[in-house]
């Protein structure tokens, strides 16, 4: 059973998921900004519009991955901090002498 946290570090630990989250909408608007512009390119002429479709799939799944690592693997589940958990331990280990 992990201990609880300071009111510190729930303060920490809530401004980085805050963090995360809103690198994760930025990430997302700058996807629709630069996408819309391929496919307005595309769509005026530059090459033919099938072109557009591998930059918005590849960056899309991308941006999925990020969405998972941010609003899955960095609340609910509680693995992030089971796996700093595990490093603190680990560190706190070896400044002791113990392998």
């Amino acid at each position: 059973m992990a201990t609880p946290l300071t009111p510190e570090q729930i303060e920490r630990l809530a401004h980085r998921r805050a963090r995360s989250k809103l690198g994760w909408y930025m990430h997302a608007a700058v996807y629709v900004l630069v996408n819309s512009a391929f496919f307005a390119m595309a769509e005026f002429g530059v090459g033919n519009h099938r072109w557009s479709l591998a930059p918005t799939i590849g960056w899309g799944v991308g941006l999925a991955l990020h969405g998972i690592s941010v609003f899955v693997l960095g609340r609910g589940s509680g693995l992030r901090e089971r796996m700093v958990q595990k490093e603190r331990e680990r560190i706190e280990r070896e400044q002791q002498g113990r392998f």
